[in-house]
């Protein structure tokens, strides 16, 4: 049986490096983005039969209409990577509702919908495995990331009341919870002074999390876990 799996977020930083080495591991890929053509362009590099598609994670009609598309044209997706997410990082008295709207409609509406487009065909097959990105920041909070740290914060509970809700469908959820890592988010950061902080003594790159993403994927016997990959910074926090 073809192993499927739907990468959302998968055009760039960690998604990207998710689907790179998923797709050294004999994984048919769909790559989704907002972008089509950063997402085609992903999928390209990474050779064989993988496609792409867009979709706006907040929208339930655009999920839906991608995972039919996805079925259609891949087969069923028995397992699904959430690595699409944004952050609008301010002090809440300084923060515009709209932003901290649209942090929680693409970090946590988001992975609830294409969760929810997922269960149909995992609980028919009676299998499946889902990996949520959250982030060290929403379980250890952080100064001027409140709302981003909420909008991952609710992706653990999230994560954790949906693993106890489809065990016994044989359908395992779980969380990779990174600290600082080398991605579009954090490339105007100060890298020097964040990292003395950092017990390991540097920022990861994504496939140091794409590794974690894909043992938890594979990992038969793991349901509700959130791991955090972050260079012990929470032991710091």
């Amino acid at each position: 049986m073809d192993k499927v799996c739907a990468v959302f977020g998968g055009s760039r930083g960690i998604g990207r490096a998710v689907a790179q080495l998923m797709a050294r591991k004999g994984y048919r890929l769909a790559i989704i983005a907002r972008n089509l053509d950063v997402a085609k362009a992903a999928a390209g590099e990474l050779g064989g039969d993988h496609l792409a598609f867009s979709c706006d994670v907040a929208k339930e009609h655009e999920v839906q209409n991608t995972f039919e598309e996805m079925e259609k044209n891949l087969g069923p997706v028995n397992f699904l990577v959430n690595a699409a997410g944004i952050n609008r990082d301010s002090l809440l008295v300084r923060t515009k509702t709209e932003d901290m709207v649209s942090q929680l409609h693409t970090n946590l509406l988001g992975s609830m919908l294409t969760c929810k487009a997922a269960m149909k065909t995992m609980i028919q097959q009676q299998r499946g495995s889902i990996v949520n990105v959250g982030s060290v920041i929403g379980l250890k909070g952080n100064s001027g990331q409140s709302v981003y740290s909420a909008s991952k914060g609710g992706l653990v509970g999230f994560s954790r009341a949906l693993a106890k809700e489809v065990a016994r469908k044989k359908i395992r959820v779980n969380v990779v919870a990174p600290g600082f890592v080398h991605t579009d988010m954090t490339k105007d950061l100060k890298e020097d002074d964040i990292k003395k902080s950092i017990p390991l003594g540097r920022f990861g790159e994504p496939i140091d999390v794409a590794h974690a993403v894909v043992f938890l994927l594979e990992s038969p016997y793991i349901t509700g876990h959130v791991l955090a990959v972050d260079g012990g910074l929470q032991l710091t926090m």
